[in-house]
């Protein structure tokens, strides 16, 4: 439960959460700059979802590119299309929320996207700085990249990016 901010007059004010969560955002200008946001929201999450689809199934047919270099960019066209599909029930949730006034489920799902969002956000962030990594140690050790550079090992660095992300949140 957040901590109840008080005002100098001594009434509570609501945290942003609560307000995001409450009725006082279900009607007029809110409902339709929601109904805006969910539409762009929509668009923009539809081409992601197509784009990284493509991507993934690219790089299965792909054979020339170096097997670890490989498993980041999977890592990264997945934990990407992954923070797209958790971000969309949100907002239906607060409709749903909002049309049956259950607003505790509305909080529920907003922490629940909240978090999972994080994860997925900080690894794609931490796979992409693996990616340059990997780019600027290709370029630094020329023929000792391979020996150095394995797959095995690579999954050992993935694997650490979705366990320490899992852990701090």
């Amino acid at each position: 439960m957040p901590p109840t901010n008080l005002s100098s007059g001594g009434s509570r004010t609501k945290s942003f959460h609560e307000l995001l969560c409450s009725p006082s955002l279900v009607g007029g200008l809110q409902q339709q700059l929601s109904i805006c946001f969910v539409a762009v929201d929509i668009l923009l999450s539809i081409t992601a979802f197509f784009g990284n689809s493509l991507i993934l199934a690219s790089l299965c047919k792909e054979s020339s590119l170096h097997p670890p270099s490989k498993l980041l960019y999977r890592c990264l066209a997945t934990t990407d299309l992954l923070v797209g599909l958790i971000t969309q029930p949100h907002m239906a949730l607060h409709w749903m929320s909002a049309s049956q006034e259950h607003w505790s489920l509305c909080r529920y799902a907003r922490d629940a996207v909240d978090i999972t969002g994080y994860v997925f956000i900080l690894v794609s962030l931490m796979t992409m700085t693996a990616i340059s990594v990997d780019r600027l140690l290709a370029l630094l050790l020329g023929l000792r990249y391979k020996q150095i550079v394995t797959l095995k090992r690579m999954y050992i660095i993935v694997t650490t990016f979705w366990v320490f992300n899992l852990v701090a949140s």
